[in-house]
């Protein structure tokens, strides 16, 4: 069953044609992902389906309800959450206080559970929670970031560039948590620059070019593409 269906946008920055008629979907249990080089429309999608930008036209449902005109916090209300690229967590508040400002559309007596619940996906921020956010590391920054966005309790997440500036060992621990995400019930929509690690846990993948889709098919398929290995997975 499709859960998010984007229809042939069209998406300006200004005079700038960022996106060109991009059309795709998310089924509802599935990882699919967004690869394609810097600058080639990845973000500015994510931006456009959560609401923090305006298509010029073209068409985008989630679980059928159109979502043209729909503000940001209602879109989350409606059960998709966007967790941004460089994290864009509240550097000067606790752990604990930047998870409770993930749940601002969720009744104040499930907070409690939501963040037990957050804690059992990341023990450190459990550890850490009277910490001031902006002194954690990269990688915590970003587990917090992911852990605010499932305050929400999302049906569907979108990750843009999780990986973005960790250490290999931290890449592998958030690719884990996706998965553990995925298999517990929360459908993924992940934007991400390391191409080859996001195809290996997609289940399908579509390939962005400036501003275009390009290729799309199972993320097994993609990974042996030979034009795909060449531009976006090392050769």
């Amino acid at each position: 069953m499709s859960m998010l269906k984007v229809e042939d946008i069209h998406v300006y920055y200004g005079s700038i044609y960022a996106i060109k008629g991009v059309s795709f979907e998310v089924n509802q249990g599935e990882i699919v992902t967004l690869i394609g080089a810097n600058g080639a429309g990845k973000s500015t999608t994510l931006k456009t389906v959560s609401g923090m930008m305006k298509p010029k036209s073209g068409a985008i449902t989630f679980e059928e309800k159109s979502l043209l005109g729909v503000k940001p916090h209602s879109i989350v209300g409606l059960g998709m959450a966007h967790c941004p690229e460089g994290r864009r967590i509240f550097q000067e508040m606790t752990v604990r206080d930047n998870l409770e400002m993930g749940a601002y559309t969720r009744p104040k007596g499930e907070i409690e559970d939501s963040i037990a619940h957050v804690y059992d996906l990341f023990p450190r921020l459990k550890e850490r929670f009277r910490q001031i956010a902006g002194t954690m590391s990269g990688g915590e920054q970003q587990m917090l970031a992911m852990g605010r966005a499932m305050m929400s309790k999302p049906k569907l997440l979108m990750l843009d560039e999780p990986s973005m500036g960790l250490a290999p060992l931290l890449v592998e621990e958030i690719f884990r948590i996706i998965q553990d995400l995925n298999r517990a019930g929360t459908t993924i929509l992940l934007v991400e620059q390391n191409a080859r690690m996001a195809l290996a846990i997609a289940n399908r993948g579509y390939v962005l070019e400036t501003g275009r889709i390009i290729a799309s098919a199972e993320a097994s398929a993609l990974l042996k593409d030979e034009t795909v290995k060449k531009a976006y997975l090392g050769g």
